[in-house]
Formats: C-alpha cells, sequence, structure tokens
C-alpha cells in the first residue's frame, strides 16, 4: 500500500511541477537574429501549445503567428548555471489576453518592434533579456512565447527570478498553512469521531460477549453442568 501511495504522489508531484516549469517565466540572454511572421495550421495536438484567445476559440485551425529567432545563451539548472555555449532558440510572440497563463500580454506589436530594433550580428552583438513561458518541443511545433524583452550591456548579466521566488515561498507557506489546519481539523474533528466509534465498537462488542457468555450458561444449565 505504501508503494502504491508513493508511486501516486511521485506522478503527481512530477505533473505539478511540469505544470509550474511550463507556465512560470522564464529568463534567458539571447542575441535577436531575426523576426519573421508565419502561418501556422493548428490541429488537436499542437493547439494546446498555443495562446487560445476566446474569440478564436473554436473557429480558426490556422493564424499567422509572429515569431522571434534568436541566438541563445545556454544554461545548466533550468537556467540558474550559465554557460559559455550558444544554441539557437526560436519564440513565438502571441497575446495571451485573458486566458491562461495569467500574463495578460496584449502587446505583441510593441513587442516584436522592440526585437526588430535588437537585431545584431556575432561581429556586433546586441545581447538582451527575454522573459518566456512555455518549452520547445519540436515534435508537436510547440514554442515558447515571449514576454519581455530588454537590452543588457553583456551576455553574463545576472537574473534574478523575483516572481519565482516569491511565488515559491507564498506556495510553501500555503501549504504549511493547510497542514495546520488540517491536522487542528483532525484533532478536533476526526480524530475524536474515531475514538467514540471505536469506544461504542467496544461497548458493542463487550455486549455480545456478555449475551454469548449468558447463552453459554443457559446451555450448559440444561446440560446438567
Amino acid at each position: 500500500m505504501r508503494i502504491v501511495r508513493n508511486t501516486v504522489l511521485a506522478i503527481l508531484a512530477v505533473i505539478v511541477g511540469a505544470f509550474l516549469h511550463y507556465t512560470l517565466p522564464q529568463h534567458d540572454v539571447v542575441r535577436v537574429v531575426n523576426t519573421y511572421q508565419e502561418r501556422q495550421d493548428l490541429d488537436n495536438w499542437t493547439r494546446i501549445f498555443w495562446s487560445n484567445p476566446g474569440y478564436q476559440s473554436g473557429q480558426l485551425i490556422n493564424r499567422d503567428v509572429q515569431f522571434i529567432q534568436t541566438v541563445r545563451k545556454k544554461t545548466f539548472l533550468f537556467g540558474f548555471i550559465r554557460r559559455d555555449a550558444e544554441g539557437v532558440m526560436v519564440y513565438r510572440n502571441e497575446d495571451t489576453g485573458w486566458s491562461w497563463p495569467p500574463y495578460f500580454k496584449f502587446d505583441t506589436a510593441s513587442l516584436q518592434t522592440e526585437a526588430d530594433d535588437l537585431r545584431s550580428t556575432p561581429e556586433n552583438p546586441k545581447w538582451a533579456v527575454l522573459t518566456h513561458y512555455g518549452w520547445r518541443l519540436e515534435l508537436f511545433s510547440a514554442f515558447p512565447n515571449a514576454i519581455a524583452i530588454k537590452p543588457v550591456d553583456n551576455p553574463n548579466v545576472t537574473i534574478i527570478p523575483w516572481f519565482n521566488i516569491f511565488f515559491f515561498i507564498t506556495l510553501f507557506a500555503l501549504i504549511l498553512f493547510i497542514r495546520a489546519m488540517w491536522r487542528q481539523f483532525r484533532e478536533r474533528t476526526i480524530d475524536p469521531a474515531l475514538e467514540d466509534t471505536r469506544d461504542a465498537w467496544d461497548k458493542v462488542d463487550a455486549y455480545a460477549d456478555d449475551k454469548r457468555g449468558r447463552i453459554r450458561r443457559w446451555i450448559d444449565s440444561w446440560r446438567g453442568k
């Protein structure tokens, strides 16, 4: 039973971790190579990785999407440790609107203009910190969605993910609060109810034993014992 419980908890932890990793903002140090617009066909699988404004929810199966092509500094440990190596990364640039995740992004055109202004070459690079959410999954034609871009002086800038830090502190505090409330509820409500149930069961068991004893004594009296 413990193995089943631990397996279920591990699966839930992986699902929650993947959801948070996809949804929470991430920061990449990039050099913009190009920007372009392309029509994307959305099917039942790929649609979940794209923004889905309410007015497009059920009708459109393809639409024009803006993209930002970059050269990105590679990292270790989900972006906490930056490497000297570089790799290419393509970001989509879509409004999130009022849908999930709640970034309330409505400035796609402005962000595309900022990215255009930061285009550079390897000989004269312009580096920027690009904030995004999502994953790059080539199998499903999924691209991370750019949220903001900010120029920096060099690629060795230190990025502190303040939002993620405060989010996990708040989440941890909320978990502790819920755990404390559950323990109080269990001590005040569930445990006394279980104790009353055990007491009632013991009384029923004692009553049954007493009845069985009386019946046995009555049978023994007829047997002449």
